[in-house]
């Protein structure tokens, strides 16, 4: 069984909107992307390199996958991620039964997200990981599909923008069974999305 894994940048304030560019998110008039990019330094990126050195398929919302396609394929071939990005599957869950995505190895999953990422995560494979797509976290969220929750927070206060757990957010208590404190500028914590016992 695959396990589903979100990983996230967020400021103290919970927000992980536009983290690593201006123009990379600026639904509803959000003004502070690139939020990140002060405090990303070799350790930082040690730590991103960690997160990707499991084999691992991405499970993408509409919108990151569409920012994801527009960057990733077109960075140098030396670099660590583009390329990774590009050789393995892409599942993105979108609401318009039209859209077609256009970097290889990319699918939608269908009218019903849910059940096929059900059926993805009971399927033999590598995890599946997120990257950004708060809308679709949300959706994971809500179904009890999430094992395990990788973030790193910034010492930033953004005030408002899309939030790692949104409105509605139901009550949890989860387990840190792993707590890492790597860099004087971010903490990271892998969490555990099974309830705390």
């Amino acid at each position: 069984m695959r396990k589903i894994i979100v990983g996230a940048f967020l400021s103290l304030d919970g927000i992980m909107q536009s983290p690593g560019g201006p123009h990379e998110d600026p639904v509803k008039g959000f003004k502070h992307g690139g939020w990140v990019v002060p405090y990303f330094d070799e350790m930082m990126g040690n730590s991103v390199s960690e997160m990707f050195a499991k084999p691992f398929d991405l499970l993408l919302g509409r919108k990151t996958y569409e920012i994801f396609a527009a960057h990733w394929p077109y960075v140098r071939a030396d670099d660590l991620i583009g390329p990774l990005f590009d050789r393995i599957t892409k599942y993105v869950a979108t609401r318009n039964p039209n859209w077609k995505p256009d970097w290889q190895n990319s699918q939608t999953l269908g009218s019903d997200a849910v059940a096929a990422i059900r059926r993805l995560r009971s399927e033999e494979g590598p995890d599946l990981l997120t990257q950004g797509s708060a809308d679709l976290l949300q959706t994971l969220f809500k179904n009890d599909l999430v094992d395990e929750i990788n973030i790193s927070i910034f010492p930033v206060v953004l005030g408002s923008g899309k939030k790692l757990f949104g409105d509605g957010a139901s009550p949890a208590a989860l387990n840190l069974p792993a707590r890492r404190c790597r860099h004087p500028a971010s903490s990271s914590a892998n969490i555990s999305a099974a309830a705390k016992s």
